[in-house]
């Protein structure tokens, strides 16, 4: 074996052995949430010793990123796919993404709270803050579209020079859509809202920020 060969056989071990530390990590935060991703817990499911991550990762932060990225690209794969089929209504796909994201956010729970992690957003480990630009920045393009190309079952054609910037609607609806993840999976909306089904809620923040499908604003 020459050493180019060599090297390169050591170099695909080493992203084999990366890529299982991630996968564990992935099963880990699904099966018991994202408290459980301890270092040594990570190497015992992928069947590595407990020092093994540091080779690839330097820091926990480093690894717990590599993790978290795993869910933005589920969450993008996700969105592609019930958009996939296209629609000459942005307000139909604007509901489409956020049922899709309220989902996401209540079926991966664990995910969920490991993507958004404070202290991983703000290391800058890996990129993770900037992961989420691109669905965000879709999210803003549907909501410039929906105030300028209604669709059939949408609100009439808006003046686009009236009212807030697409990026700040999206932003503030992004956040209510976020605020209803937490509260439902805490449980405190449906107890508030006397009511075990989030649609209507869903529904309810889509009108506040982008204007009642079907009727004028």
């Amino acid at each position: 074996m020459t050493d180019r060969t060599k090297n390169e056989t050591e170099t695909e071990a080493e992203a084999g052995l990366r890529r299982r530390l991630i996968d564990a990590g992935v099963e880990l935060v699904h099966a018991e949430g994202a408290q459980a991703l301890s270092l040594r817990e990570i190497a015992r499911r992928a069947g590595v010793s407990h020092g093994a991550p540091r080779r690839y990762f330097p820091t926990h932060l480093d690894l717990l990123s590599a993790i978290a990225r795993e869910g933005f690209a589920e969450l993008r794969d996700r969105v592609t796919a019930a958009l996939a089929a296209g629609s000459d209504d942005p307000r139909a796909e604007l509901d489409a993404l956020a049922r899709v994201y309220l989902d996401f956010a209540l079926t991966r729970r664990g995910m969920y709270e490991l993507m958004f992690r404070h202290d991983l957003l703000d290391s800058g480990r890996l990129g993770l803050r900037e992961t989420s630009l691109p669905l965000f920045d879709l999210l803003a393009r549907l909501v410039a579209r929906a105030r300028t190309e209604p669709g059939p079952d949408s609100s009439p054609e808006l003046d686009p020079e009236s009212g807030p910037e697409p990026a700040a609607v999206a932003a503030a609806l992004w956040a209510n859509l976020h605020g209803i993840a937490q509260l439902w999976g805490w449980g405190s909306l449906q107890l508030a809202a006397r009511t075990d089904d989030v649609e209507p809620l869903l529904r309810t923040a889509l009108d506040a920020h982008v204007g009642p499908a079907g009727r004028a604003r």
